[in-house]
């Protein structure tokens, strides 16, 4: 085990008592995120993996570390696994392995309160943005969007939250007792109440208050601060009018590829139910994908045909464009045609999926795997996601993109007054993909503070509210129309000013500091299981423990005259 110079006998350190509390923890973070939700179990599965780091050796946290993402990425990223069983074990381990090098990062002394938060929130940061652009999914921020933290969003959005249900998790550790051996997750529940009444003055204990509840007085302090302050925040300002807007779900059967769905027939299922609208419409979403080309759409039969239909409605209409370019390109695009039939404006795709629109170092994978089921790669796009339509100024996210903070803020940067969202989740048979993405466009709405319209060909389909409130929301598979009347917005929130920054820079701030601090503590050493101290003292108390006081011994050479003063009036004070 690791003892730490002041941190006294740390938990045992065998591979057993280190990777199983990690994966239970993992394991608990993961039933925190859609389709589950049950977002206090963040908290609690954090808490526990805090809790394990402490004492341990930079190869056992990364141990610890690389447990827990595999225990959270595996079940939050399992959609994956319907298309290669093997790609998903390799992402899962890929995605794990930022938080193992987060858990490294950690500082075996003190300063884990701070620490801990500040490199998940580095570790989430990175995991999203690098390799191949990031993957932004099944990250435990989705899940507390439904909790108490996400008015924290207008502040810093996603990675705020991050960072404030690790620091809760940190708290929770720090009310179990350092010196405790490794004890199942109920031992370590029933040491924090042990430890709280302690600390109450209802125990035992002698130790002050200071060391124990002060750090966890902070951690509380700076939650509730930062979520009063995301609900005092600007949240997008008061509307500049209001737009009436139909979100047309064509419904169908789900879990089938690409190659299995006739675009005719998905073009049809959406045309149908949009036939039947009547006006006054301001905008008509479709979703991503639903008209698909071989060709550029500029001067094809499906666009005189969508934009007959955006005149008969006197509305713009929005639709997701697939067009082929060449034999192994596409681009991916969302279009808008104005209430006089013509192309108003189009957004193409920035953020690509991996191994979904395009295959990265297609040349030498082809050698080593079969790739039929992405035989294209997507053309990137590139600017804000911003269509300037006669219904105004709209910012737009195309799928995947809803996972990613930056597009919403571009968007808005740029003058959005409405999110839109076209996307398609067809291809997944379970609810797993729809859930989590709702639970990204409700952050995006609430980070950003404008009303969101996320249409889906089998759903779901949602309206969002500035507030992250869902107004409306279809059923998976379903034909169905939401028609809504939503607010135009042109206030910005403080995350929609500054952006993740202040976040990254706290959090690295904060690591370097505790780092500082941990230098300057007694250098620890390491020591073999059973060959270090297993338990505390048994005086002086305030662990938990008690035991009478040792007597104090005094050197006869450094008594002097002093000592045999006393041992002379000890001796004439006996019975003759």
């Amino acid at each position: 085990m690791t003892v730490p110079g002041r941190d006294g006998p740390t938990p045992g350190n065998r591979r057993g008592s280190v990777v199983v509390p990690a994966l239970v923890a993992g394991g608990l973070t993961a039933a925190s995120v859609p389709p589950l939700g049950w977002w206090p179990l963040a908290w609690l599965g954090l808490g526990l993996l805090a809790w394990r780091l402490r004492g341990l050796s930079a190869r056992q946290r990364g141990l610890a570390g690389l447990a827990a993402g595999i225990a959270l990425f595996g079940p939050t990223l399992y959609f994956t696994a319907a298309f290669n069983i093997g790609g998903w074990g390799i992402l899962v381990v890929g995605e794990a392995l930022f938080w193992a090098l987060a858990a490294i990062l950690v500082p075996p002394g003190r300063g884990r309160v701070l620490a801990f938060p500040a490199v998940l929130v580095l570790a989430e940061a990175a995991r999203g943005a690098w390799p191949f652009g990031g993957i932004p999914m099944g990250g435990i921020d989705l899940g507390q969007m439904t909790g108490p933290l996400s008015p924290a969003l207008r502040l810093g959005g996603p990675l705020l939250v991050t960072g404030l249900t690790a620091l809760i998790g940190a708290a929770l550790a720090n009310l179990v007792e350092p010196a405790n051996p490794v004890k199942p997750v109920s031992g370590v529940l029933w040491t924090i109440c042990r430890t709280l009444r302690e600390k109450l003055g209802q125990g035992t204990s002698d130790e002050p208050l200071s060391r124990g509840l002060a750090p966890i007085a902070l951690c509380a302090l700076a939650v509730v601060g930062l979520v009063l302050a995301g609900r005092l925040a600007p949240d997008g300002g008061a509307g500049v009018g209001r737009l009436q807007v139909a979100a047309v779900q064509g419904g169908g059967a789900r879990g089938l590829r690409e190659s299995e769905v006739d675009p005719a027939v998905v073009y049809q299922a959406q045309l149908a139910p949009t036939l039947a609208l009547r006006p006054p419409l301001g905008v008509v979403l479709w979703p991503e994908g639903v008209i698909k080309l071989d060709g550029p759409i500029t001067g094809s039969q499906a666009s005189s045909q969508v934009g007959g239909l955006a005149r008969s409605l006197g509305t713009t209409l929005v639709a997701g464009v697939t067009e082929t370019v060449g034999a192994t390109r596409f681009r991916n695009a969302a279009v808008a045609w104005g209430p006089n039939g013509d192309v108003v404006a189009r957004y193409d795709k920035v953020h690509r999926v991996p191994f979904g629109e395009y295959v990265p170092a297609r040349s030498l994978l082809a050698h080593l795997v079969s790739l039929s089921a992405v035989p294209r790669d997507a053309l990137a796009g590139h600017g804000p996601g911003l269509l300037r339509t006669p219904a105004g100024p709209v910012g737009v996210m195309i799928s995947y993109e809803v996972f990613y903070a930056g597009r919403g803020r571009a968007a808005i940067g740029a003058g959005g007054q409405v999110l839109m969202v076209p996307t398609n989740t067809a291809s997944y048979s379970s609810n797993q993909v729809p859930t989590q993405e709702l639970a990204a466009a409700r952050m995006q709405a609430m980070s950003e503070g404008r009303d969101l319209v996320q249409a889906a060909p089998t759903g779901y389909t949602v309206v969002v509210d500035h507030r992250g409130l869902v107004l409306a929301r279809s059923r998976l598979g379903a034909r169905q129309v939401i028609e809504r009347s939503v607010e135009r917005r042109v206030g910005l929130t403080p995350y929609a000013r500054g952006g993740d920054l202040p976040v990254l820079a706290a959090g690295a701030l904060g690591l370097l500091a505790t780092w500082a601090v941990a230098r300057r503590q007694p250098a620890t050493r390491v020591v073999r299981p059973g060959t270090g101290p297993r338990r505390r003292p048994l005086w002086p108390p305030g662990r938990g423990d008690a035991g009478p006081p040792r007597r104090r011994q005094t050197n006869p050479r450094r008594s002097g005259a002093s000592g045999r003063a006393s041992r002379r009036s000890v001796a004439s004070s006996q019975p003759g």
